[in-house]
């Protein structure tokens, strides 16, 4: 993914360096009736009773105990423990608000995946599945109007049929230029090349309830019997690196400690030996066949891995290509017994998002989760400066080196394109680029994607498509400024902590207005939150009801055992 190292300030106490959006999982759409525009179907608002989400207390282990409307405009969030990430987090998009009663009118579900009512600069026109989305311009928005009255979203699986798309002029822009094709984009003066500087990690996953794979010095011997550079060279475009850690190095505290095994293939041998496999085994490399800025060629990286591990350590390896969205659900439950290719993209600017999410105590991808790792993952998370980080951190990324849950291959370059007509078009370094603001000198931009949204209930979503629609519709209490990441206000104006940053105070900018021409007050922002972390709560339903951000990036959801 992308970005350049940037300092910016959270709340005045702690400095995050930011980088420049998401992880990005892409199953299979879900089946609902085209949207229509839902405006008239919102029940009206009550009289503000102020509510309140929480949990008895907090030995469910969760970072939140309590969110509370103290009044219309303003929002208390009580923590258990110290988050130094707290206000990148909450600007991510899936902790987006849209109005308690039309939350609480679809249960946490029916046109709530797929008619979803914010605030944002766009509003859904329809969904003509298959096919396309269309967004209008919504001119009662609290922030800049958006330039083009009318934004299209389409999708094609196939970089070739994308670009073909952009140079016949029937879009103006696209994602993920195939790195064979930038000298093509590059020498055509109609378009522009976009380079994306999103940090990103492309890794080959095991499980470790699975033979062999629960041998640590089975694993230790794949890390060091995959020649890296060699598949960065072959098959990534310039700018991409052989990654030293899983996350990249222009995260803050991303690569303390000591840097990944270097490719060996005698030492990798006899270690596989000392495992007792001396003539190797046989197992599978899973896949799925989706472009993405860490994994650009998914089948030829698949095969290349394949012909390594048979030259090098004697292992039969059988390829096999899943569909994304059942490839997503096996692996994220654990449930593949053999190697998989996976990737994460930056959605917020800190070392947790790529380590807590993938090393944390309930994560259940690599099997049995490692005290080692994730106890160090549990003291970092709590430590505001980064310099003060820097030991447990180097601790917890040695900790991943020695245990090998995965083996980190690149952190991979990538880009977009555009017309040269599009003014404004960019590549922001997190979230999806902000149509709004880019002028194509016409009434309409049409922007193609590489995948259907698979719903627009992004609260429960993690792939990049269907967060890239919801970002146009929905808004979050916090955004990322378009060239540096740093959090700006978004619904809220202003998150004060306390203290020791165990509490914050949220105040809500005045005047906001729904889609649906309701007004935006605290009660919407904890119905919305309260359907994502509270496990208890009667609309936490969702498309998949995993709630994946929510869970992982808040330490656990509220009641799961109620």
């Amino acid at each position: 993914m992308k970005r350049k190292s940037l300092f910016f300030v959270v709340m005045s106490l702690f400095t995050l360096l930011s980088l420049g959006l998401s992880a990005c999982q892409t199953p299979a759409p879900i089946v609902a009736p085209p949207a229509a525009q839902p405006t008239a179907t919102t029940p009206p608002k009550a009289a503000f009773v102020p509510t309140s989400v929480s949990a008895p207390n907090c030995d469910y282990g969760g970072k939140i105990k309590e969110i509370a409307a103290v009044d219309e405009l303003t929002v208390r969030f009580s923590l258990c423990k110290p988050d130094p990430a707290f206000m990148p987090k909450i600007a991510f998009n899936p902790f987006n608000i849209q109005p308690k009663e039309w939350i609480e009118k679809n249960g946490g579900g029916g046109e709530l995946l797929s008619k979803p009512i914010g605030t944002g600069p766009y509003k859904l026109e329809s969904w003509n599945r298959g096919d396309s989305i269309i967004m209008k311009r919504n001119d009662a928005y609290w922030g800049d109007k958006a330039i083009a009255e009318t934004l299209v979203f389409r999708w094609a699986t196939e970089g070739a049929a994308r670009l073909l798309e952009l140079q016949s002029g029937t879009v103006d822009y696209i994602t993920f230029i195939s790195p064979d094709d930038y000298e093509k984009v590059e020498s055509d003066p109609n378009l522009q090349l976009l380079h994306a500087e999103i940090p990103n990690i492309l890794y080959v996953g095991m499980t470790n309830t699975f033979e062999p794979f629960d041998n640590v010095k089975v694993r230790q011997a794949i890390a060091m019997g995959i020649d890296r550079k060699r598949i960065v060279d072959h098959f990534y475009p310039e700018g991409s690196e052989v990654a030293s850690h899983f996350t990249p190095c222009t995260i803050p505290n991303g690569c303390d400690g000591d840097p990944w095994y270097d490719f060996d293939a005698a030492k990798a041998k006899a270690l596989l030996a000392e495992a007792g496999f001396p003539d190797g085994f046989k197992t599978k490399i899973f896949y799925r066949d989706v472009f993405r800025a860490y994994l650009p060629e998914p089948g030829l990286v698949a095969v290349e891995v394949q012909t390594q591990l048979k030259q090098n350590l004697g292992i039969d390896v059988e390829v096999v290509v899943m569909e994304s969205g059942e490839f997503l659900d096996e692996s994220n439950e654990g449930r593949l017994d053999g190697l998989y290719l996976l990737g994460w993209g930056a959605d917020y600017p800190h070392v947790t998002n790529f380590l807590d999410f993938h090393f944390g105590k309930d994560n259940k991808q690599f099997g049995n989760t490692h005290p080692a790792i994730y106890q160090a993952l549990e003291r970092g998370a709590q430590i505001g400066d980064p310099a003060q980080a820097v030991a447990v951190y180097a601790e917890a990324n040695n900790a991943i080196r020695e245990l090998v849950p995965m083996v980190p291959i690149v952190h991979g370059a990538s880009a977009n394109a555009a017309l040269k007509t599009l003014v404004g078009a960019h590549i922001p370094p997190f979230r999806s680029p902000k149509f709004s603001i880019m002028d194509p000198g016409k009434d309409t931009i049409v922007f193609m994607q590489n995948a259907e949204p698979i719903s627009l209930f992004c609260a429960d979503e993690t792939d990049g498509e269907s967060l890239a629609a919801c970002e146009q519709i929905l808004e979050p209490l916090f955004d990322y400024a378009k060239d540096s990441g740093e959090v700006i206000p978004a619904l809220a104006t202003s998150c004060e902590p306390n203290a020791d940053l165990t509490e914050w105070v949220c105040k809500l900018r005045a005047g906001v207005k729904f889609h649906d021409g309701s007004d935006f007050d605290a009660n919407d922002v904890i119905a919305s939150w309260a359907a994502g972390i509270d496990a208890a709560n009667p609309n936490h339903k969702g498309n998949t009801g995993a709630f994946e951000y929510y869970s992982y990036l808040w330490d656990g959801l509220m009641n799961a055992d109620e």
